[in-house]
């Protein structure tokens, strides 16, 4: 960490501290706290540490008020147009975009260990047919430590090198067969003739029996999925794959406890949510009766895919994923598809209706992609485990930040306790 750039004052009870404050590269001052409880005896009280900086990184940055989003100091909405998955992996990893020859490299070594371990197929064999495709892939993740003991020794920076690679490779395979194994079908194998995204679709939507092509516009787009949820700073998952790293698990399990995480509803399923809330209206001629709802105060009903917690004017990843969601629409057509219709009207509205306008309710990244996975022929099931897989590269890219960090300690968060002081037990009987 930098020299601090000035102090602050901390002054009550008659005694003052000096705390050192420093300034980032972008982003509002901060105010370290360390050494605070040791010096004055007191915590700071801030719940989901929404005013906390748990650590210093040179991965993202986000600024919600002014809509950007930079990964290595590259606005998202370049990366998703010029660059794709892969080169973004990369840059997220290791800090600077790669030349031709090192994204080559980069690229095979990928490509070349998207196949995992035979046995493992008994795992999903073990799952239930009607398990949740994130169930099973909190279970596969987390047992790839029983098999890759060559890449568990978190000090080794090969040993992370390696880890890094395996989880980014098989990640788009084992959600693949998640998905086939909640279907029924026959798991497919990977291909490497095939890139990133189209291999993942392939190994979704082809069947041994028949020839599945991948449709250029359809695997565009998926690219962008995935582009656009790669990383997004210090988030609930990434938070969590943090904290248990902190402690010195191994990759495999760290990245399971994030998919953990990023399976609540609140975190990875708003596009699922989004999906819902479409089917709810049902037909193009309800949706002014759920506009009214949305604008009702005293009715619960909200919009889902509108607006965003981070973002107040605007998602910089959405503008780009629109462009892609009208062309896999008009590619696949929604003449045919209630939902689709629904979701195209909607996002008609909320763009010109002035409560929407005012109120900031644009449609967000997770409205764009819910419609386009489900174009694709994807269920709400596979919608978090597709983010998960997306999500994965952030993951390891925070995770081996942390544990190169010099500073890196355990993760002990404090508490403000409100029960019972000491008391006496009471034997049973006089209870």
């Amino acid at each position: 960490m930098t020299t601090p750039s000035k102090t602050a004052t901390l002054s009550f009870d008659g005694k003052s501290f000096e705390l050192p404050m420093y300034t980032p590269t972008a982003g509002p001052e901060v105010l370290d706290i360390r050494k605070l409880y040791a010096q004055a005896g007191v915590f700071t009280y801030d719940p989901g540490y929404t005013s906390t900086a748990s650590c210093d990184s040179t991965i993202t940055y986000i600024d919600g008020d002014e809509g950007i989003l930079l990964h290595r100091g590259y606005p998202i909405d370049q990366l998703a147009s010029k660059s794709h998955f892969l080169e973004v992996c990369y840059l997220l990893l290791y800090g600077e975009l790669p030349s031709s020859a090192q994204l080559e490299d980069f690229e095979t070594r990928v490509t070349r260990h998207t196949m995992i371990h035979e046995q493992m197929h008994n795992f999903f064999r073990g799952f239930r047919r009607d398990a949740h495709p994130m169930a099973t892939m909190v279970g596969v993740v987390g047992a790839m430590s029983a098999f890759y003991h060559d890449s568990l020794d978190v000090s080794d920076p090969w040993q992370r090198e390696v880890a890094s690679i395996r989880l980014i490779a098989k990640m788009p395979t084992i959600a693949a067969m998640a998905y086939k194994y909640s279907i029924g079908q026959p798991f497919v194998y990977p291909r490497n003739d095939l890139d990133y995204a189209a291999n993942f679709l392939h190994m979704c939507f082809s069947v041994p029996a028949e020839t599945y092509h991948v449709n250029p516009i359809v695997s565009r787009a998926m690219d962008r999925i995935l582009t656009l949820h790669a990383d997004h700073e210090q988030n609930a998952s990434t938070s969590t794959v943090r904290l248990a790293s902190s402690s010195g698990a191994n990759p495999f399990a760290c990245i399971a406890a994030g998919i953990a995480c990023l399976w609540g509803p609140a975190h990875g399923g708003a596009n699922q949510a989004c999906l819902e809330m479409l089917r709810e209206i049902g037909t193009v001629d309800r949706i002014p009766e759920f506009i009214a709802r949305a604008k009702d105060k005293n009715d619960p009903f909200r919009l889902m895919g509108f607006g965003h917690r981070v973002y107040k004017n605007t998602d910089p990843r959405a503008k780009v994923l629109k462009q892609s969601a009208d062309e896999v629409l008009e590619l696949l057509g929604v003449h045919d598809n209630p939902l689709l219709q629904v979701a195209k009207e909607l996002e008609h509205v909320a763009l010109n209706d002035p409560y929407f306008i005012e109120k900031k309710l644009f449609p967000n990244v997770d409205f764009y992609s819910g419609i386009i996975l489900e174009a694709m022929g994807f269920p709400t099931s596979m919608f978090t485990p597709i983010f998960a897989l997306s999500r994965t590269v952030g993951w390891v890219s925070q995770w081996k930040e942390m544990i190169a960090d010099p500073q890196m300690k355990i993760g002990r968060p404090r508490q403000l306790y409100m029960g019972e002081t000491a008391r006496v037990y009471v034997d049973i009987e006089n209870r």
